[in-house]
């Protein structure tokens, strides 16, 4: 394969992934014939993450927040692959895709993300309920149907982990059930939303307390089965009956990434340069979740959302770079603050100089996110959505 018909191969169609393959079809590529672009994602459908919760409560609906990768990549040229990877062979530069083709690359962007472990606790993996796909959620909403549409007074929920995810979820769960909601919060440190600024956690324990639910902290889950939850704290172990548990803590490189010979840190994270490039492989670039990544003033780059959505026009902008002989850029990381959504209609929002909670909070929190929504298309379909449906769900009383 020449230069003149490079191919990029991005594996995985998050935040990072897509974002990188838009990039690279509006960058000019007059010098030489534009490259052959293809994105590998094992779902359908991109899903914008941090608006999950709001599927659980009907404030959102599938097609908002998770649309099909074939309509946001319509006339953008990229070639979609809805596929598992099963393996990457970086010396021949191939990508072989289970139940697939094999893919060729002159360039590969690794933005597959990340994945909950069940097998740290007993039972977890059969007993547990996660929550970071569409198909998780999904799931999940067939198991409140079920509960809710049974004949039992109360629903106990246990949610393991009391980061960003399991404080959102507490909060919208305890919303849709109301007073049949039993909850507990469970987290092995010492307190709640550990890296989240003071404000947003001060909000986020008003919020909890607000809806009853109950903060098990310091408490580490030793196992699960059926209908029961077993709990350590301060050496004395509880086995408690429940409804439901869903799993939030953690977050594992896939094994097709883990098992490549590429310098990693203890958590299986791939090590890169600022440039967003792997190691001793130059021709491969890696971001979000699966990255271990320091940018050009060397601070760490976090595992989110907001940093990989930055660091896609980085990596976009690099790899055209490589490619059309130009100068790459560090990559630098911008803190643009922290939103969380507190329940229905309520939310908490710090950054750019600015401290929110309540409604008002709650809007910029869906302002921002239309913004970083993918192409102006969706953007405005969405938006019309939002602007519409107060007034017809009116109309319609």
């Amino acid at each position: 394969m020449t230069e003149q018909t490079a191919r990029i191969c991005i594996l995985g169609g998050g935040f990072g992934g897509l974002q990188t393959s838009l990039r690279l079809s509006q960058l000019p590529w007059e010098a030489l014939p534009k490259p052959e672009i293809v994105l590998v994602d094992r779902s359908d459908r991109f899903l914008f993450s941090p608006l999950l919760y709001e599927l659980l409560t009907g404030e959102l609906q599938t097609w908002e927040i998770a649309p099909p990768f074939e309509e946001v990549l319509q006339g953008t040229g990229v070639r979609f692959y809805q596929a598992a990877v099963s393996g990457i062979d970086i010396n021949q530069r191939r990508v072989h895709l289970q139940d697939g083709p094999e893919i060729a690359y002159d360039r590969l962007v690794l933005a597959l993300g990340g994945e909950t472990p069940l097998d740290m606790v007993s039972g977890a993996a059969y007993h547990a309920y996660t929550f970071r796909t569409i198909a998780d959620a999904y799931r999940l909403e067939e198991r409140l149907r079920v509960l809710e549409e049974s004949d039992t007074d109360k629903i106990r929920v246990a949610i393991v982990g009391a980061g960003y995810s399991g404080v959102e979820l507490a909060c919208k769960l305890a919303d849709r059930l109301g007073q049949r909601g039993r909850f507990r919060l469970i987290e092995l440190t010492d307190q709640i939303l550990r890296t989240s600024p003071e404000f947003n956690r001060e909000a986020a324990r008003k919020a909890l307390e607000d809806r009853g639910i109950f903060i098990d902290l310091e408490t580490k889950v030793v196992s699960l089965a059926q209908d029961t939850i077993s709990l350590e704290y301060k050496g004395q172990v509880d086995t408690i009956p429940v409804d439901l548990v869903i799993w939030t803590v953690g977050t594992r490189v896939a094994p097709v990434v883990r098992n490549l010979p590429l310098k990693q840190n203890q958590r299986g994270q791939i090590t890169t340069t600022p440039t967003l490039q792997v190691l001793d492989h130059p021709e491969i670039f890696a971001l979000g979740d699966l990255a271990d990544c320091r940018d050009a003033e060397g601070q760490q780059v976090p595992a989110t959302a907001q940093a990989a959505f930055q660091q896609a026009d980085y990596a976009a902008w690099n790899i055209w770079a490589t490619l059309t002989h130009r100068p790459l850029l560090p990559f630098r990381y911008q803190y643009l603050g922290e939103m969380m959504t507190l329940g229905i209609d309520n939310a908490t929002f710090t950054g750019l100089g600015i401290k929110l909670e309540g409604p008002l909070a709650y809007l910029a929190r869906r302002l921002a996110y239309l913004y970083r929504m993918p192409t102006l298309d969706h953007k405005l379909k969405v938006g019309f959505n939002w602007l519409a449906r107060p007034i017809i769900e009116t109309l319609s009383k």
